[in-house]
């Protein structure tokens, strides 16, 4: 949830700001509906709905790691120092969030950017191999250790996270975002960050390969699906491209969907900075770690005085969701006003530079 950096010429990527804008909306949409207890169902907001679950996340770590191999172009040489303090802002934030909202992410994001920052060095097929390695290491601990140790899959609670047995269990292994093989996402954007993204023909590849990743990746579970339905049940869970657990189809959906947002948002920001609208968007693009604590104190804390955290439709899921953005968007466009930073990143950069 960094801000987006300058590009190699200096010119900024605006549709980079707008993409970190609709993966925002659309990590709010998931958390909403799951804090709302709304089952997705058959319609059309159900399918939209699920999938958005984990491709919008997935999205956010991308544009992380876009953003962090940004700055190692530009030559930076405080960029391991800056990511490290940065990485422990991060942590303590993220625990502080996990006291409220058990599916935190931002714990886990000051482990990627961390590993992140130590694996800048490496070239990019180094960094591929990487990505590589950690969907098949998953796999490999998928089969020989227990995955459920520690969840309550129908209250959807995790014990003993805070014991340092649960806590590295849950941030390497069985947590909601776990750093095997969720870092392979940050990596991917590094990687991305070493194209030339402001290249029409770039762009068009990246939507393009996206929209065949995510075809390929779903069509493949399809199948196996399928096949394995009839013979164990279980076996089902290891072909989704679903988020719990990340398996391999799930990386290649989730990088699908990035690839394919960041594309189309980098291709038509011009077209609707024309008409207006890129304006608007963009300041809430730019500060969506203060939205992200937002939406869990403000957000979801309003929804609890309303009592509606649990047994809600996912219509007034995905309304609910969709007023909390509109209200996202206005504030940090009157935020943007007079400050250049939102509140938590400017706090951020104030402790950690």
């Amino acid at each position: 949830m960094t801000q987006t950096r300058q590009s190699p010429s200096g010119s900024r990527l605006e549709g980079l700001d707008l993409a970190r804008f609709v993966a925002f909306v659309g990590m709010v949409i998931v958390n909403f509906k799951i804090a709302m207890g709304a089952e997705s169902g058959d319609g059309v907001l159900g399918a939209l709905t699920s999938a958005l679950e984990g491709r919008a996340a997935a999205t956010f770590v991308v544009l992380a790691g876009i953003g962090l191999g940004l700055s190692g172009l530009r030559g930076n040489d405080r960029t391991l120092s800056v990511t490290i303090r940065r990485a422990l802002f991060l942590l303590v934030i993220g625990l502080l969030n996990m006291t409220i909202f058990d599916a935190d992410i931002l714990h886990y994001y000051a482990f990627y950017f961390l590993f992140g920052a130590l694996l800048l060095p490496l070239g990019s097929r180094g960094l591929f191999g990487i990505v590589l390695a950690l969907n098949l290491a998953f796999t490999v601990m998928i089969l020989t250790l227990n995955y459920d140790t520690g969840w309550n899959w129908e209250a959807y609670t995790y014990s003993g996270f805070w014991t340092p047995a649960g806590f590295v269990r849950n941030l390497f292994f069985n947590g909601w975002h776990p750093v095997i093989p969720w870092l392979g996402f940050l990596l991917f954007g590094i990687l991305l960050s070493r194209i030339s993204l402001a290249e029409r023909v770039t762009q068009r590849k990246l939507i393009l390969g996206g929209a065949i990743a995510l075809a390929v990746a779903e069509g493949i579970s399809a199948v196996l699906i399928a096949q394995l339905a009839p013979i164990d049940p279980e076996l089902v869970a290891l072909a989704t491209t679903g988020p719990v657990p990340p398996m391999p189809l799930y990386t290649l959906a989730g990088l699908g969907a990035a690839c394919l947002v960041v594309g189309l948002c980098l291709r038509f920001s011009d077209s609707l900075a024309s008409v207006g609208v890129l304006g608007l968007l963009v300041p809430a693009g730019r500060q969506t770690l203060t939205l992200y604590i937002a939406h869990v104190l403000v957000g979801m804390g309003t929804l609890e005085a309303l009592d509606m955290l649990g047994g809600q439709t996912i219509a007034q899921a995905v309304g609910a969701a969709l007023l909390f953005c509109l209200a996202a968007t206005l504030y940090a466009l009157i935020w943007a006003r007079w400050f250049k930073r939102g509140p938590i990143e400017a706090l951020m950069r104030k402790l950690a530079g």
